[in-house]
């Protein structure tokens, strides 16, 4: 038996200004062949789920493919170019053909993905291996919690299956499920069908964490089908990435059955239903904004209730500046702000400054209104390298982060501020150590993430405060003008 691997994955938030191109996902890495299985190998990511499953089966070979899940930038890109799009997903279904006879695919895509020239990317990821591949051989799909779907994912793959999770933690689990499902599959010991629907909900990613009110209670109902109903191989509930303006944006409900269709139809109609009652509180959440968020991090800290961490939810781009000068502004003292994507800034420093150098140099602020404005720092180089790291917490344990060439500014009173090429998203305290910091230093740390810190910082940080700063991913989406969302999903009907 020979399964065929291949990733493509990109969340794309539309409202960003820059394409994402050819050259973002060349810069990020692209795999093919057995290098795809190597990198995997160990961290906990779909992948190494889908290595796990085929190891425990007798005559189960994986055959790498294609990998392209790393673009420079993240989800700070905007849409995906044409060329950019057809270069990846053709170049699956080309190394499907080259790798061929194949009996089944295992697609490791985001659901967040949006290509200029194609509404529906991953469902057109799909058909075209197909077209390779024939109506028989089956193709499932693993996604994104925040995958944007409709029925053209679920005509297109015999199966489609979710994470759970919110910091996403069990990838490597739903890779496993997929895997197993599709080794089950290609031997006739089960028949997957689908069903699909959408409560026409959209939410933004801040009020989705899995460990809080009404986003846990929504997978415990999915749980809880899986657990009772032995035809039932999966529940899916993807909450939807409001920040990428396409046709199939907002919640998607699937369910995956062992050739019960009744069965799939009531689960998805149960779980939408019980997400369409709980709209309110699940899209009507209310966050600090900036000047009072940091006064209630600058209160907790003196309280010693630190290290008092930050969140920025809503910052796209990488550059925000207005928590650093709502700081600066406070008089707060022994923080960091981790990170600011600057290349100028850095290149600035570079050029004018070695290390253990005093530079005064404008950082930030660099894309927009929603940026803020840039903010003069006056500090000590304390580090200026190529930087990389690896991750110590629950979030890609193990997993390798290249951040290119990176600096840090010191200042003030044990003031920090970490600038990257790129935006950057702190998922533990790996990074501090790689720039010659320390947590155990710092009072208040700014990080630019919404909930995927809380896997390691719900354990090791002192308080949490979230703070919905201005951005391009703001937790009020009326914000944003959109052209080609469906106009009856609540709250923005």
């Amino acid at each position: 038996m020979r399964i065929g691997v291949a990733s493509f994955s990109h969340e794309t938030c539309t409202f960003c200004p820059k394409p994402t191109t050819v050259e973002d996902f060349e810069a990020g890495g692209v795999e093919y062949g057995k290098e795809i299985l190597a990198r995997s190998r160990g961290i906990p990511n779909y992948i190494n789920g889908f290595i796990l499953a085929s190891e425990e089966e007798e005559n189960v070979e994986l055959v790498g493919l294609l990998a392209a899940s790393r673009s420079r930038g993240g989800s700070s890109g905007s849409w995906l170019t044409e060329e950019c799009f057809d270069k990846y997903s053709k170049g699956i279904a080309g190394e499907l053909e080259k790798n061929g006879p194949i009996d089944g695919v295992l697609l490791a895509l985001h659901g967040a993905m949006a290509a200029k020239g194609y509404m529906k990317p991953e469902a057109e990821v799909v058909r075209r291996c197909r077209e390779v591949v024939g109506p028989d051989v089956p193709i499932m799909v693993t996604l994104d919690l925040h995958a944007n779907e409709d029925h053209e994912l679920t005509d297109a793959a015999d199966g489609v299956f979710i994470l759970k999770t919110y910091p996403h933690v069990d990838s490597e689990e739903i890779g496993y499920i997929a895997a197993k499902c599709m080794i089950k599959t290609i031997r006739g010991d089960l028949k997957p069908v689908m069903s699909i629907e959408k409560p026409r909900i959209i939410t933004p990613s801040v009020y989705q964490g899995t460990g809080e009110y009404p986003a846990k209670e929504i997978m415990e109902r999915a749980f809880r089908w899986e657990n009772t109903e032995p035809d039932c191989i999966c529940v899916s509930v993807a909450f939807g990435f409001a920040y990428a303006d396409v046709p199939d944006v907002g919640a998607t409900v699937i369910a995956v059955t062992d050739n019960n269709k009744p069965l799939a139809d009531k689960i998805v109609t149960d779980v939408s239903d019980y997400i369409w009652s709980l709209r309110e509180p699940f899209a009507g959440k209310k966050l600090p904004k900036t000047k009072e968020g940091v006064k209630e991090a600058i209160k907790l800290a003196k309280e010693d209730k630190t290290p008092v961490i930050v969140a920025d939810h809503s910052d796209r781009m990488g550059d925000s500046t207005w928590i650093l000068k709502e700081l600066m502004d406070q008089g707060a003292s022994n923080f960091c702000v981790a990170t600011i994507s600057d290349e100028k800034a850095i290149k600035m420093i570079q050029q004018n400054a070695a290390l253990g150098e005093t530079i005064t140099v404008k950082i930030g602020g660099r894309n927009g209104k929603y940026a803020g404005e840039p903010v003069e720092i006056t500090g000590e180089v304390t580090y200026l390298d190529e930087c990389q790291y690896v991750l110590s917490g629950p979030m890609s344990h193990g997993d390798t982060r290249k951040l290119g060439y990176t600096a840090v500014l010191s200042f003030g009173d044990n003031n920090h501020v970490i600038l990257t090429p790129t935006l950057h998203q702190v998922l533990d305290d790996a990074i501090f150590p790689a720039v010659n910091l320390s947590l155990d230093d710092l009072e208040i740390v700014a990080i630019k993430s919404r909930v995927h810190f809380r896997a390691f910082y719900n354990d090791h940080a002192g308080s949490i405060v979230v703070i919905d700063a201005p951005g391009l991913g703001p937790a009020d989406l009326s914000q944003h003008t959109y052209e080609n969302i469906p106009k009856n999903l609540y709250p923005l009907e």
